[in-house]
């Protein structure tokens, strides 16, 4: 029996498309909301504390996130995502109209990231619902590749919008895109979440304990998954770095090198090119070199990216080494995720990856934080230096790791052990016993 083509997937179709439109809207805000708050300010740290503020508010929705995902209807929670973003972010344009307040973009950032962090976590589960197991590399590599051709046009178009009319018409602009995936999440149909035997499931009062412990039980599959165990501490580390790289990159171009809000899109528009031509290759690369090959590569490309960029002074080798570090976080990001969606069990799926996401993101608000003031303080050849040096390091380390392997979906999940014949029957935390899990 052949396997469906993911273009006669009509569902599938729908979300790609729609996704691809809202992901236009976010490139604008990726541009627009640095930009308004570095002309109110003038202030790299100011930048770089509104990333944390987003970064803080997404991990502590992580904690329970996964368990909503695992638990409630997921195209439903993706449109209240939906909907909360559009009334969120359309605030900004209007209240700027009255009388700019920063303290608004704090409040709206905190808030706007709870949304998309669930609407993260619920987006990953609900791919594994629209297309079969075998095709969720392709499937991936389909939605980030056109995510990508989303972030050339978003921030040229978002740095020319801002520049005739300013920012805040960029961000009406992003917030118009979460209406537009709303109407189109109303129209597809995800496959049932594979739920444990009622044996399994347990009483209702054990499923209300599931989302209060929603976060241990994804953290305990990760660390008894010996290649997820090991990719989330590094990315730990990674994270850690790379949140507030953005921030970075658009005061490097805009102070460092004097260029306009025209060039600062089109530059990141670059970096778009770069997401996306990983996002059409990651198949194919994961095919011919393994996951071992594309995850070290990439990484080692990012290092050396940063290196260059830190030490240039001109903006076209700046734009070349910005894309050739989108190309390697995308890479490592798109082959990261489909081996978390190819070897965790469907129920199991949004508290994996909220734990996944949560853990690894800890660090992060501070790293933003911490990397923007430095930024501001002494330059970026120090500080991307010092990035540089970091990512090579997670490289060596990471080559003594399950990591390095060629398949490692093939092992990634040990084969349960024999309960004792008078045990009771497991329920859902016992996941190493669930046949879903077994390739």
């Amino acid at each position: 029996m052949f396997a469906r083509s993911l273009w006669s997937n009509r569902d599938f179709s729908v979300f790609w498309a729609v996704q691809a439109l809202s992901e236009v809207g976010n490139a604008f805000s990726l541009v627009a909301l640095p930009l308004l708050v570095l002309h109110t300010t003038g202030s790299a740290a100011q930048m770089g504390l509104l990333t944390a503020v987003a970064g803080a508010t997404s991990l502590l929705t992580g904690l329970v996130g996964g368990a909503w995902a695992d638990r409630f209807d997921r195209r439903r929670l993706l449109m209240l995502c939906d909907a909360a973003r559009l009334v969120l972010y359309g605030a900004i344009p209007v209240c700027w109209a009255l009388s700019p307040q920063i303290w608004l973009l704090y409040v709206v950032m905190a808030l706007a990231s709870v949304f998309e962090m669930l609407f993260k976590i619920t987006y990953v589960t609900a791919v594994a619902n629209l297309v079969d197991k075998e095709q969720i590399v392709a499937a991936n590599g389909r939605l980030e590749a056109t995510n990508a051709i989303a972030y050339i046009v978003g921030p040229a178009l978002a740095g020319v919008v801002a520049g005739f009319f300013g920012p805040t018409a960029a961000v009406a602009i992003n917030a118009g895109s979460f209406g537009i995936s709303l109407v189109g999440l109303a129209f597809i149909r995800l496959r049932p979440t594979a739920r444990p035997s009622a044996d399994e499931a347990g009483s209702k009062a054990d499923r209300a304990q599931d989302l209060r412990s929603g976060f241990r039980v994804g953290a305990a599959f990760l660390w008894r998954t010996p290649v997820l165990r090991a990719l989330t501490v590094l990315l730990t580390v990674t994270t850690f770095l790379s949140l507030g790289m953005t921030d970075v990159f658009i005061y490097h171009l805009r102070h460092g090198l004097g260029q306009d809000e025209r060039t600062v899109g089109y530059v990141l528009a670059l970096a778009g090119l770069g997401t996306c031509v990983a996002a059409a290759a990651t198949a194919g690369l994961r095919r011919s070199w393994g996951f071992g090959r594309c995850w070290l590569g990439s990484m080692s490309l990012c290092s050396v990216s940063v290196l260059v960029l830190g030490g240039t002074g001109q903006v076209p080798v700046a734009a070349v080494t910005i894309c050739l570090y989108s190309f390697g976080m995308a890479l490592a990001g798109i082959c990261s995720m489909s081996l978390r969606q190819e070897v965790t069990p469907d129920h199991l799926l949004g508290r994996v990856t909220s734990a996944f996401w949560t853990i690894h993101g800890s660090l992060a608000p501070l790293g933003a934080a911490l990397l923007t003031a430095l930024v501001g303080r002494l330059g970026t050849r120090g500080p991307l230096t010092a990035v540089a040096v970091v990512f090579l390091a997670v490289v060596v380390v990471a080559a003594f790791t399950p990591i390095r392997q060629r398949h490692p979906e093939q092992t990634a999940v040990q084969p349960p052990q024999t309960p004792p014949t008078d045990a009771p029957a497991p329920r859902e935390e016992s996941y190493g016993d669930d046949t879903e899990a077994r390739r």
